[in-house]
């Protein structure tokens, strides 16, 4: 699929330096990167845990939210396939219970689902976290949401980024993934606009719980 371009690498190196920093002592450290559809969080978190393994093999593992997408029939079946990615569209219980057993269990490896756009369903045990994995980078769009099961997500989080970027451009990326994935340009705008774009909505204003803000597109530290 499409992907965003990574941030610049001493802008990542900066960032890996401090979770080094803040890691440090630590036998397991959960780092959140919370943003909107399109932000760019994904990428940040991907760029950030290469980093980290580069230099020092096996420290980082990246832990996507998505993999708690409830299953399509699911959704079918409780009327809400038509807004998928809305925060009542996943297993926000489920998903509390992974991060608290990753904190805990640092003694032998503990799997986590991931998700497949291409299938648009998660994978059940695709992601490895094994004891040696000292830095795990969780992602996702509802990190800190004071709400339900996701009040108590920010808890799980030893340290919490929001992931920053202009409406217009996250629009122009959530585009170019909707047709990708088989949407004609009408649609994909659509829902950009009117699902992604009520989901932003709540998430945006989470911003103020992160204890950094972090620029989506040049991973700089805007707060």
């Amino acid at each position: 699929m499409p992907a965003h371009d990574s941030p610049p690498a001493d802008a990542v190196s900066t960032l890996a330096d401090r979770v080094g920093w803040r890691a440090s002592g630590s036998s397991r450290f959960l780092l959140g990167i919370a943003g909107s559809p399109g932000s760019g969080k994904t990428t940040l978190a991907a760029a950030l845990v290469a980093e980290l393994n580069a230099q020092r093999p096996g420290e980082a593992v990246a832990l996507p939210m998505d993999g708690f997408h409830l299953a399509n029939r699911t959704l079918d079946r409780l009327g809400r396939r038509d807004r998928k990615g809305a925060i009542d569209t996943f297993d926000g219980w489920g998903f509390l219970a992974l991060l608290q057993r990753v904190h805990a269990e640092t003694d032998h490896t503990v799997f986590a689902p991931s998700f497949r756009r291409e299938v648009d369903e998660g994978v059940a045990g695709e992601i490895a976290i094994d004891p040696e994995a000292r830095v795990v980078v969780v992602e996702g769009n509802y990190l800190l949401v004071d709400d339900g099961p996701w009040a108590r997500v920010r808890d799980a989080l030893d340290e919490a980024w929001f992931c920053e970027t202009p409406d217009a451009i996250r629009e122009a990326r959530l585009v170019e993934r909707h047709t990708h994935h088989g949407r004609t340009a009408e649609a994909a705008t659509a829902w950009a606009r009117e699902v992604d774009g009520a989901n932003a909505a709540l998430i945006e204003a989470t911003r103020g719980r992160a204890d950094l803000v972090v620029s989506g597109e040049t991973g700089r530290v805007l707060t």
